[in-house]
């Protein structure tokens, strides 16, 4: 499978994405669609790439991790550093392409959802600096448990919209966004934060995306002598996991998505979408959701803010059902595990979202070929994660 993938076929990968919208929505999200060919062009992603290495941080580092490797009992372990980005994750990625397209496009107001808080601090990172006003979407609960970078999005400038129903989490925050986009988009544009969502945006976000891969596959070849044998990365919305996912798609090396076990197998105490949930559309798009058997979305539950969305990307889905990736889960225990041991072997405080690509490697290492590479993509740090009471 070629990284073509990565490109929709009209909005559809397989079978999977599309754009399953309120008639009000379909023609600005054609409009988005057509300004993909401004994004994909040399001169967007010439100022694109140079904001990336100037700005957000570009290219991170490559690190290896040999006490927290000793520990887990497994072979080299190497982290693609996204947490050294500014504003601490690959969400600037992200932000950064979508608002400078918004830039172009006219838009003068960004609107943005977040659960873990760290599209939110990007989102608004980039309007401070692009002079664009913002408003984000958040909701209560994870209001209360993201507070660090709730403040941080306050003192950027934005406006943050506390969302309290339902379950007060992400699904509820991408709902209002939509619901604002739909009565404001001559003047705003939605910058989503995951390769989800109706056409285009799991195109578009992957596009912005996909430097993450192209860098530790050329990372690998330069300093390592050879392609990892495994790329381990979280999967909540799954952005990050396509990211670094799309620089080894046409290579012999094993992709593995970790989700979100949460506390339990039971729906509703978990958001692990490939082994508890089956096709459905939520939020404009056909994916894997957590539903139950009337079809209503379940809730969803995990230790960590990220990783609790009911729904996943088209591009997993497509993944996952031609086996070009493996996705599984760990729970909230093994999560948690994992933060403090290379928190306390390595000086990396990683989020609790990268902490689950962590703690598949701790749970399966003593499995692994003595010369195996593993590469983990760590998409951010931990610092908003800090404020519980049971590290």
């Amino acid at each position: 499978m070629k990284s073509s993938i990565l490109h929709s076929n009209n909005g559809y990968f397989g079978k999977y994405g599309g754009m399953f919208l309120p008639e009000l929505l379909i023609a600005p999200m054609t409009e988005l669609a057509k300004s993909l060919k401004i994004a994909e062009s040399k001169s967007f992603q010439k100022i694109f790439r140079n904001l990336l290495k100037e700005y957000a941080g570009r290219p991170t580092p490559l690190t290896e991790v040999k006490r927290f490797a000793q520990a887990a009992n497994a072979p080299r372990v190497f982290l693609k550093r996204e947490d050294l980005l500014h504003t601490g994750s690959h969400k600037i990625n992200n932000a950064l392409g979508q608002c400078l397209l918004a830039k172009e496009l006219g838009k003068k107001r960004i609107i943005a959802e977040t659960g873990a808080g760290q599209h939110g601090v990007a989102t608004a990172t980039i309007c401070a600096y692009l002079g664009l006003d913002c408003v984000v979407y958040m909701g209560a609960c994870d209001i209360k448990r993201q507070e660090p970078n709730v403040r941080k999005m306050k003192m950027l400038g934005a406006e943050v919209r506390s969302v309290n129903a339902g379950s007060m989490t992400l699904k509820e925050a991408v709902n209002e966004a939509l619901r604002d986009y739909a009565e404001s988009y001559e003047n705003t544009h939605y910058c989503l934060g995951s390769a989800l969502g109706p056409h285009p945006y799991p195109q578009m976000v992957a596009l912005f995306q996909k430097v993450i891969g192209e860098e530790t596959r050329k990372q690998s070849i330069k300093y390592l002598g050879r392609l990892p044998d495994k790329v381990v990365a979280c999967v909540g919305g799954g952005s990050n996991a396509i990211g670094i996912f799309s620089g080894f798609l046409e290579d012999d090396v094993n992709l593995i998505g970790v989700e979100a076990g949460g506390r339990g197998a039971m729906l509703g105490d978990h958001a692990a979408r490939f082994s508890g949930g089956s096709p459905g559309v939520l939020h404009g798009t056909y994916s894997y959701i957590l539903q139950d058997d009337s079809g209503q979305i379940a809730d969803t539950h995990s230790i960590s803010a990220g990783m609790d969305y009911p729904s996943v990307s088209p591009i997993h889905a497509l993944l996952h059902d031609t086996k070009k990736a493996t996705y599984t889960s760990v729970n909230d225990q093994e999560a948690l595990a994992a933060f403090k041991l290379l928190s306390k072997t390595e000086g990396i405080i990683p989020a609790l979202e990268s902490s689950h690509a962590l703690a598949w490697v701790m749970r399966e290492g003593k499995h692994f070929q003595k010369n195996e590479i593993i590469i983990i993509c760590l998409s951010g740090r931990g610092e908003k994660d800090l404020n519980r009471d049971d590290l």
